[in-house]
């Protein structure tokens, strides 16, 4: 489990500017770049992303204004290099529902984590092709898609156990030379029942999971 220390928890009302900020999509890719891959220059980034440097430097400036980043130990003198602050951002989502504003950044910031679930696949997969992981890494891989019907009670329950988990097996390895990143992106989204009759539902899912997730 990520220390408080460690996390960004945004309130919708005293951080609306930074959640304003936080919506534009190659900030939120910076943040977390620098959260995954660790500290860096606009450059670098630049060659990452595709962008220019200048634009990079920009929208890292704009991330420090509201402390989501800032200047890390320079290996020289010649280019500032970033860090992330925080290794997470969270928020409470019943205090977001207080208005349209905060309640579209939640949306927003849910279907970057979805994209992040597609680029890491694609990276994992690349890695894995070119023995960048080794192949022990192949057996519990995977991705679920498991349906179960939960109480809002046990949904909780359920993300409490999941982080208490966490946290044992990330202390657990954290000497282990074999150890590696691991993107664990969980949800926990309740679906109210269809109406019969109403239109297909295109986003349905046989509901499996892999045997080796």
């Amino acid at each position: 489990m990520v220390s408080e220390e460690q996390k960004r928890v945004l309130d919708p009302e005293q951080d609306a500017a930074a959640l304003k900020a936080l919506t534009h999509p190659l900030r939120i890719r910076l943040l977390g770049m620098l959260r995954q891959d660790g500290p860096a220059t606009a450059s670098e980034l630049a060659v990452r992303t595709g962008e220019s440097s200048a634009s990079t430097s920009y929208h890292l400036r704009v991330l420090a204004k509201y402390a989501f980043v800032a200047e890390a130990e320079h290996r020289d003198g010649r280019e500032r290099r970033w860090r992330s602050v925080h290794s997470v951002t969270s928020w409470s989502n019943t205090a977001m529902e207080a208005s349209a504003g905060s309640r579209a950044w939640v949306s927003f910031a849910h279907r970057r984590q979805v994209e992040h679930l597609a680029e890491s696949l694609v990276r994992h997969e690349a890695d894995i092709a070119e023995g960048r992981l080794g192949q022990e890494w192949v057996e519990p891989s995977g991705i679920g898609d498991l349906m179960p019907r939960l109480t809002p009670e046990s949904l909780t329950e359920l993300w409490e156990v999941l982080d208490r988990k966490v946290e044992e097996l990330t202390t657990r390895d954290a000497g282990d030379p074999r150890a590696a990143q691991v993107l664990l992106l969980a949800a926990g989204l309740p679906l109210a029942p269809r109406v019969p009759g109403a239109e297909p539902d295109a986003s349905a899912s046989a509901g499996a999971q892999a045997e080796d997730a």
